[in-house]
């Protein structure tokens, strides 16, 4: 499989962490190694980055790109400033203390890009994306040891108030209660199996309109099964619970003055991330009302990005996919 994985807002995230010789990171999401090897490249051989993914075409397909670049020192893919690890970031400190056995738990920086890589959406094997006919299977990590998390499962089980409930939340699919009936529908007869099923479903159950003109933020034109596609594969990872677990475990692994950089591509990701910065950010959680703090919380973090950073307009022209990328970034106080 050929690799091609842009990373994004590599420039900005680079300029917000100021890697540098001796420090450590984390990298939660490897993905195409983009940020990793950037970050690696700048910590030298006395720095170290962790770098962890769920999946494990991700790990292999880092082992080639380390190969590419000037990082090849080590042996079998792997570097000496960089740790490769299969594993779901909302176990982010138990695997900073399985890899490390108390040795080491403060770090510089930690970034999570919660997008799909290249190689996910091109491998025939995985249901990632609607352009490839294949098994309708979206997990990250491709043993989820839960049949009832898998796609398929899903969408040939989940009753029609629930398929609708997935749809209209992770999707925001403004015609998810037609699709949940067609889906629905269609099983009836047969089993739901693949990629090119799910989409001639959709195809039958949106207005033609929709499918000709659907635009995303007003300009581009986006394919009428993407919104659909991404609500499952948000439920079949539970991603968004995920998210929710890994930032305060990420902070927590912050030194004093290190920093957490998070891209995502969802207004519920970023909900989520910028409600997080906001609390952790604030000194005293207790209502308005109450006079004197009862609560106890400290301030943990300063806000650095304001306003929320988007990629530019030439970017976006290089890498399509970084459209609805938005970052945001806080520092350890």
């Amino acid at each position: 499989m050929g690799y091609k994985h842009i990373p994004v807002m590599l420039k900005e995230v680079l300029e917000y962490l100021d890697p540098k010789s001796g420090q450590e990171f984390i990298d939660c999401t490897l993905g195409g190694a983009g940020y990793t090897v950037e970050i690696a490249k700048r910590v030298g051989a006395t720095g170290k980055v962790l770098a962890i993914d769920l999946d494990k075409l991700a790990i292999e397909n880092a082992k080639k790109v380390f190969k590419k670049t000037r990082l090849r020192q080590g042996y079998g893919g792997q570097v000496k400033n960089v740790i490769l690890i299969y594993g779901n970031f909302k176990n982010l400190q138990k695997i900073i203390k399985e890899e490390f056995k108390g040795e080491r738990d403060k770090f510089d920086g930690i970034v999570f890009d919660l997008g799909l890589s290249s190689a996910q959406l091109e491998d025939k094997s995985r249901g990632f994306s609607f352009q490839l006919d294949a098994p309708l299977d979206m997990a990250f990590g491709q043993e989820t040891g839960n049949r009832k998390q898998e796609t398929e499962f899903i969408i040939n089980n989940y009753k029609q108030e629930e398929l609708t409930k997935i749809l209209r939340e992770y999707g925001e699919e403004k015609f998810a209660r037609r699709i949940a009936r067609k889906i629905v529908d269609y099983r009836n007869d047969k089993s739901i199996k693949t990629t090119g099923q799910l989409v001639y479903i959709i195809e039958s159950a949106v207005p033609a309109i929709y499918k000709n003109n659907l635009r995303h933020s007003g300009a581009r034109k986006i394919h009428f099964a993407t919104r659909t596609f991404q609500a499952l594969r948000i439920a079949t990872n539970k991603e968004l619970e995920s998210i929710e677990i890994a930032l305060p475990q990420a902070v927590d692994l912050l030194r004093k003055g290190g920093r957490i950089a998070v891209i995502s591509y969802h207004s519920l990701e970023d909900r989520i991330v910028k409600r997080f910065f906001k609390k952790e950010s604030k000194s005293c959680l207790c209502p308005p009302d109450i006079p004197i703090c009862q609560c106890g919380h400290k301030t943990q973090i300063k806000i650095l990005t304001k306003k929320i950073v988007l990629p530019s307009e030439e970017e976006i022209k290089i890498n399509p996919r970084a459209r609805s990328a938005k970052m945001r970034v806080a520092e350890k106080i």
